[in-house]
């Protein structure tokens, strides 16, 4: 269960190591490997022959992916040796035997086992071979095949996945473990987050399985029975004191507090936890409240593994404009040349219309628009209508368009007074709407699937922001117009509808979410299966 934590930390350790103390000059950065590579990355005294690389390869009937790696790696530096010195081992090299063996010991994951390499660098580190034998070029070369697979799983994910089968569609992220190796060894392991393929709410969240581990290690999380529906400000009960311990444990209670009493820190400590969750911040514990603090901390361990899963198939944030829609929180982010400049509620798909998990390019805003109604709906809702109620077009302001329906614009549109579109085939988009008020609730899955935005003048100004020519007055207007109009973007913005249940926001705080769809269940049968 505890793989994806594992696997990060060991690369970043491993390589901090990786300067020994036999190899005293500064190196050079290691050229491109589409080019001639000189001697002159002096990083070990020792080289490897070619020839004995190929027999390896054949004896070990490696993928043509990894054995080209493979030979990638070692042309790039003339062969020379990346864990040995003529003296003996480098430090990075059992630096990184003791981390993945960590690994595979902690997480329970076998898939690294790899007796043959145990084998011969038990041998090489107890001097029972001499550096120059011949297996201790076979361990140099187990050692890296076998960085090149835990960084592949440490970096992109569990390849076993089928993401499309988990109704995953932004592409995986695809990363190159000899570039990685050549970057941390030129670099001496220093500088690891400037160059590491992980997108940053990977180490947030691994700074928080931390915690999480300690705190399933040492606390017995029972659930807490109360015998009250809800308590508030000045109340008084035994209880109480067990709800601040466990509140204290999760980082919202400051101060340890053994008291009976419902005192103003518990009420700031119950409505941090109710931000973080997702509930009404009422300062008020009620069921909503129990249920989210009662939740075992083993499946709160799982739901981080399953977000640090999935963060591991997402890009490296984009240092572009960009906008994230996280449907479980529902909200949407919006992103300025890489940093966050603001963000605002939404309403997503319901569970039977659920939003879909994917990227696009965001190309058109639309100011009054028409709504042309999906075959779906026709189908399910306007012909059924139309049956009870021949004027049920004429009463929703809809209309036949060339055999299909259309709602026409103006204020009681579905849509609202405009509409972004970013192309794409599941018909979902950014829109306004005039049911206003679902914005208010803390549970938001009301939609046929498309976004419904609090904010979308705010989104329209952002947009057209670099454009003189759309101030706030010419985007009011156009937005009440009656009359559809298009505005292409010059510039695509990516956007991506994501689905996360646990990360850590812009304070440090860890955040939970509920599993609207059930994706995370999903992943967990294939994540932990026994």
């Amino acid at each position: 269960m505890k793989q994806i934590f594992i696997a990060a930390i060991a690369t970043t350790l491993l390589f901090a190591a990786c300067t020994s103390s036999n190899n005293k000059k500064d190196l050079p950065p290691v050229a491109p490997r589409d080019t001639t590579v000189t001697p002159a990355v002096a990083y070990s005294d020792i080289f490897l022959d070619s020839a004995t690389m190929e027999k390896f390869i054949a004896q070990e009937g490696y993928r043509d992916s990894l054995a080209n790696r493979l030979r990638s790696f070692y042309n790039s530096r003339n062969y020379q040796y990346a864990w040995f010195f003529k003296e003996g081992a480098a430090d990075c090299a059992a630096t990184f035997h003791d981390m993945y063996n960590d690994y595979i010991n902690y997480s329970g994951d076998s898939s690294l086992k790899n007796p043959q390499l145990e084998t011969l660098y038990d041998s090489v580190l107890s001097g029972n071979l001499k550096i120059t034998d011949s297996l201790t070029a076979k361990t140099e070369l187990l050692l890296t095949a076998q960085f090149f697979r835990y960084a592949r799983r440490a970096y992109q994910g569990n390849n076993q996945l089928d993401a499309k089968e988990l109704e995953w569609f932004i592409p995986r992220k695809k990363i190159d473990p000899a570039g990685l190796l050549d970057s941390l060894l030129a670099n001496k392991g220093k500088n690891l987050s400037a160059y590491e393929p992980v997108n940053r709410q990977y180490n947030l969240l691994k700074e928080q399985l931390l915690k999480y581990y300690a705190i399933e290690k040492n606390d017995n999380w029972a659930p807490i029975a109360t015998d009250k529906k809800s308590y508030k400000l000045n109340d008084a009960a035994p209880v109480l004191t067990a709800i601040k311990k466990r509140l204290f444990l999760t980082g919202d209670l400051e101060k340890e507090d053994s008291t009976t009493t419902f005192n103003t820190e518990l009420q700031a400590a119950v409505k941090g936890f109710q931000k973080r969750y997702g509930l009404k911040e009422d300062g008020i514990i009620n069921t909503a409240f129990l249920t989210q603090l009662n939740k075992p901390i083993q499946e709160r361990v799982q739901q981080i593994l399953i977000n640090m899963e999935r963060i591991r198939w997402m890009p490296v944030a984009p240092t572009t404009d960009y906008i994230l829609v996280n449907i479980p929180e529902y909200r949407l982010h919006v992103y300025e040349n890489g940093n966050y400049a603001w963000s605002m509620n939404v309403v997503t798909g319901s569970v039977v219309h659920s939003t879909v998990i994917f990227s696009g390019a965001l190309k058109y805003v639309v100011f009054s628009p028409y709504w042309n109604v999906t075959p779906s709906i026709i189908k399910n809702e306007i012909l059924p209508g139309m049956a009870k109620n021949k004027n049920y077009l004429a009463s929703h302001n809809m209309e036949w368009n060339n055999g299909a329906v259309r709602q026409l614009p103006g204020p009681k549109n579905s849509l609202g007074l405009v509409k972004f579109l970013f192309p794409n085939s599941y018909n979902i988009y950014l829109h306004d709407t005039p049911a206003k008020s679902l914005f208010g609730e803390s549970s938001r899955a009301f939609s046929h699937g498309c976004i419904r935005l609090a904010e979308p003048k705010k989104l329209a100004q952002y947009l057209l922001r670099n454009d003189a020519a759309w101030d706030s007055v010419k985007i009011t207007k156009a937005m009440n117009s009656g009359k559809e109009q298009y505005y292409t973007l010059q510039k695509t913005i990516p956007v991506f509808i994501g689905y996360f249940t646990a990360w850590v926001d812009r304070q440090g705080k860890l955040n939970f979410r509920d599993d609207i769809y059930g994706h995370d269940k999903k992943l967990a049968e294939r994540l932990f299966k026994k």
